[in-house]
């Protein structure tokens, strides 16, 4: 049999579970989104863990699937947003309720991390990059409920994460979302508007980037897409527009904290990095680390894969 980890982690808008084995291959990658209401742009947390309540059964049915042969040591699970104290959102709490319940039936150990560390995690893993673990290094998690970049150090916790920028009002996914949204996409909107900005052919207007450091603003990028779509009637100029200024906006960033903080690895994360367009870009002249699309938007792998580490070392 084949000893291996399961990873759950019940974000706001998926419900996902994982397997990975000692080895650390990703055997199971089961992720069910949360549905949104037409021209709604997200979640009340009531809804989210209604949602996730109904999605476990699904999730774990179709994980029976895979666990022929397999046998679960260790469960881990995204019990908590980041490692900060006050951490909380009750949608993890469908997660730690059923990891719980697995840990009881199996009589195995459970591991409870953070839905940050998970994204990290799940980076270095899809980047095929765990020699990055054996010293600190910046990682970017940029979603729709976080933009952050923070100092990763391995630890006990998964990692000792230390902000040190990000932005300083609406998140890159939330604004990507409420443009998309007000263009006439469904939410989430990230990859069809990210379709549209890739089939423009139009010069896109530059906008200064309100930057403070390795902090940004990003709140007064609602305001010029809608000014810019009012004035111009093109969705596809507008969409580019958008993902032209959040790239601007993190390789601002990712150019401070290299100027801070030396020129460590970058590891990218988070929902909004799953974007062709902003990889692409920020790629360039930097040590820059990213995962697949798969891992890169909210999964149970990165959860999975500490669970893993951990046990079996």
């Amino acid at each position: 049999m084949r000893d291996c980890a399961l990873g759950i982690d019940t974000s706001n808008y998926t419900t996902s579970l994982a397997l990975v084995d000692r080895q650390m291959q990703v055997l199971a990658n089961i992720k069910i989104p949360l549905s949104v209401k037409e021209g709604e742009r997200g979640l009340r947390q009531s809804d989210a863990v209604f949602a996730h309540v109904k999605n476990l059964p699904l999730a774990f049915e179709e994980l029976k699937k895979h666990l022929e042969g397999c046998t679960v040591s260790a469960v881990g699970v995204s019990a908590r947003p980041r490692n900060q104290a006050g951490s909380y959102m009750p949608c993890f709490l469908s997660g730690v309720s059923a990891a719980n319940a697995v840990t009881a039936t199996l009589g195995v150990p459970l591991y409870e991390w953070s839905h940050q560390c998970g994204h990290i995690m799940a980076a270095v893993l899809g980047a095929d990059a765990l020699s990055l673990l054996e010293s600190p290094f910046g990682a970017f998690h940029v979603s729709g409920g976080t933009t952050e970049l923070v100092t990763a150090k391995l630890g006990e916790r998964g990692f000792d994460a230390t902000v040190v920028g990000g932005s300083l009002d609406l998140h890159a996914g939330q604004v990507i979302d409420r443009i998309g949204v007000m263009l006439g996409l469904k939410f989430p909107c990230g990859a069809a508007l990210e379709a549209l900005a890739a089939e423009n052919e139009q010069k896109i207007p530059r906008k200064r980037v309100a930057a403070e450091g390795c902090y940004v603003h990003l709140s007064g990028l609602e305001n010029m897409a809608a000014d810019l779509y009012r004035k111009t009637a093109d969705v596809r100029l507008t969409a580019a527009f958008v993902f032209d200024y959040v790239g601007a906006s993190l390789e601002s960033m990712a150019d401070a904290f290299v100027a801070e903080h030396g020129d460590m690895p970058l590891v990218f994360g988070g929902g909004v990095m799953s974007s062709h367009l902003l990889r692409a870009r920020l790629a360039e002249g930097r040590k820059a680390f990213f995962a697949p699309p798969a891992l890169s938007s909210d999964n149970a792998v990165g959860v999975a894969a500490l669970t893993a580490r951990k046990f079996f070392s």
